[in-house]
C-alpha cells in the first residue's frame, strides 16, 4: 500500500492532473471517479489506485475482481486526497491512454455530418458540456483549435459524464485548413453570430452540416466567422445578448436532431 504523499507515483498522478503538457508528453490523462472509471474498457487503463475506504465496499471489489487482469494499487486514504482532483474523493483514480482520432476519422463517421467546430472555448466546463449535449443531441464529432483547453483536463472529464468516451475528437493546427477540407467533402458550415441573417430554426440542419462555436467572451473571430456558408442567431428576449458557449451549442445541436427526427 502507498501510504506517503512523497511516492513518485503519487507525484506522477498530480502532475498529470495538473499539467496539459505533461498529459500530451505522456499520452495519459487521469479519470477519477466509480461511474467514470466503470467506463473505461481494461486495455484503456495504465495504473488504477483505490483507497482503503474504497476497498471496504464489496461492491467495489467486485468490479476491481472484474477487470480482467488490469493492475490496481492500494493507497491510503491521505494519499487519495492528494492523488483526487475533487474536494470529496471517491476513493478510485486512473491513469487512462488517450484517444487519438484524424480529421479524415471525423469525416469518416456513419451517416450524415453533424459537426461542432470550436474556436478557442477557454472553460473546461463548457467544453465537457458541449460533449455531453453533443452526445445527446447525436453529433458525429468535434474539431477544435489547439488554443481550445485540453479536452484531458480532469474538469473537463468530469462535466462529460462519460460522453468522452464516446464522442469522437481532434484538435487541429489550422481550423481554417480543416473547414476548407469539409467544404470539399460538400459539408455545409454554420456559425453561430450576434450578426446572423437566420435565425437557427430557420436553417435546413437536415443534412450534413457543422457549426461553429467562438470563445466565450468574444465569440468568432471574424476571419474565421467569413468561413461560414451561413451566419446564424439565436433570437433574444430582454437585455440579454449572447449566451454561454455551451448553452448556445446545445441548443443549435438540438434543434438539428430534432430537424432529422422529423
Amino acid at each position: 500500500m502507498i501510504s506517503s504523499t512523497a511516492n513518485q507515483q503519487v507525484r506522477r498522478v498530480a502532475e498529470l492532473a495538473k499539467k496539459a503538457r505533461v498529459r500530451r508528453e505522456e499520452g495519459l490523462y487521469v479519470v477519477e471517479g466509480i461511474r467514470m472509471c466503470r467506463e473505461l474498457m481494461p486495455e484503456q487503463i495504465r495504473a488504477l489506485y483505490v483507497s482503503e475506504s474504497f476497498l471496504a465496499s464489496k461492491e467495489h471489489r467486485a468490479f476491481l475482481s472484474g477487470l480482467r487482469g488490469a493492475a490496481w494499487e492500494p493507497v491510503s486514504d491521505q494519499v487519495m486526497k492528494v492523488m483526487a482532483d475533487t474536494q470529496t474523493p471517491q476513493g478510485i483514480v486512473a491513469l487512462a491512454e488517450q484517444a487519438h482520432y484524424t480529421l479524415p476519422d471525423i469525416l469518416g463517421q456513419p451517416g450524415d455530418a453533424h459537426l461542432l467546430l470550436l474556436e478557442t472555448i477557454q472553460d473546461p466546463g463548457n467544453l465537457g458540456t458541449i460533449l455531453r449535449a453533443g452526445e445527446g443531441a447525436g453529433v458525429t464529432g468535434i474539431v477544435m483549435d489547439k488554443d481550445t483547453v485540453d479536452i484531458y483536463n480532469p474538469k473537463v472529464i468530469r462535466s462529460t459524464m462519460g460522453s468522452i468516451f464516446r464522442v469522437p475528437f481532434v484538435y487541429v493546427e489550422d481550423l481554417a485548413g480543416a473547414c476548407a477540407q469539409l467544404k470539399r467533402e460538400q459539408i455545409p458550415i454554420l456559425a453561430a453570430h450576434l450578426q446572423g441573417e437566420l435565425s437557427y430554426d430557420q436553417a435546413d440542419l437536415s443534412g450534413p452540416f457543422a457549426f461553429l462555436i467562438g470563445n466565450e467572451a468574444r465569440g468568432l473571430r471574424e476571419e474565421t466567422a467569413a468561413l461560414a456558408d451561413v451566419l446564424v442567431r439565436i433570437p433574444m428576449e430582454g437585455k440579454v445578448e449572447s449566451l454561454n458557449a455551451g448553452v448556445a451549442a446545445a441548443i443549435l445541436m438540438f434543434e438539428a436532431a430534432r430537424q432529422r427526427r422529423g
